[in-house]
């Protein structure tokens, strides 16, 4: 085993893990908001946000999918380490990580009538977040905010398909941003 796969979780597990826990529920009961994380180290190409999100979401019973250059050895491992989350197929997976362009979001659970929440949560890896771009509405957002989201038309049929749809979670660097999939993008 190598050096990368035992370093880069929290420090103080029980207590950065509930830190963290909160920022991403906040993150997702406020819609748009950037957040700041931080505790994790994890190898790269995967963010400190990632990381943090990963380390705090996922275990042994929540399947992963790493796409494009995050399904990579290094990653792997230390998911393998660090959580126990086995790495899945798109149409297996609780969770998905990786870019815009890497994750075919067609080829994820969005849940079922009478199970709406099995569905995935997107870990979007993004250059930047930024308060500007698509303006979102919905719950937890008091009139509208603005986040630069990669495009419009797919959130805006997402949201369509609700209670169905996917989750998403975005991060650059230490910051996160989550888009739920009952928010409203124009």
């Amino acid at each position: 085993m190598e050096g990368h796969t035992l370093s880069g979780g929290f420090g103080d597990g029980p207590v950065q893990t509930a830190v963290a826990f909160r920022e991403i529920m906040e993150a997702m009961a406020r819609p748009g908001t950037i957040r700041a994380v931080e505790g994790a180290t994890p190898p790269a190409p995967i963010s400190v946000a990632a990381g943090v999100v990963i380390l705090t979401l996922c275990d042994a019973d929540t399947p992963i999918h790493l796409a494009g250059a995050y399904d990579c050895k290094p990653l792997r491992e230390w998911i393998a380490f660090h959580t126990g989350a086995p790495v899945v197929a798109p149409d297996g997976a609780a969770f998905a990580l990786g870019r815009w362009s890497d994750l075919a979001l067609d080829n994820y659970p969005i849940g079922t009538p009478e199970y709406p929440d099995r569905s995935a949560t997107m870990i979007v890896e993004s250059d930047r977040l930024k308060p500007e771009g698509a303006s979102l509405r919905g719950p937890g957002i008091k009139t509208e905010v603005a986040l630069n989201l990669p495009e419009r038309a797919f959130f805006q049929a997402n949201c369509a398909r609700y209670p169905l749809g996917l989750d998403f979670i975005f991060t650059s660097g230490a910051q996160m941003a989550a888009l739920p999939r009952s928010s409203k993008v124009r």
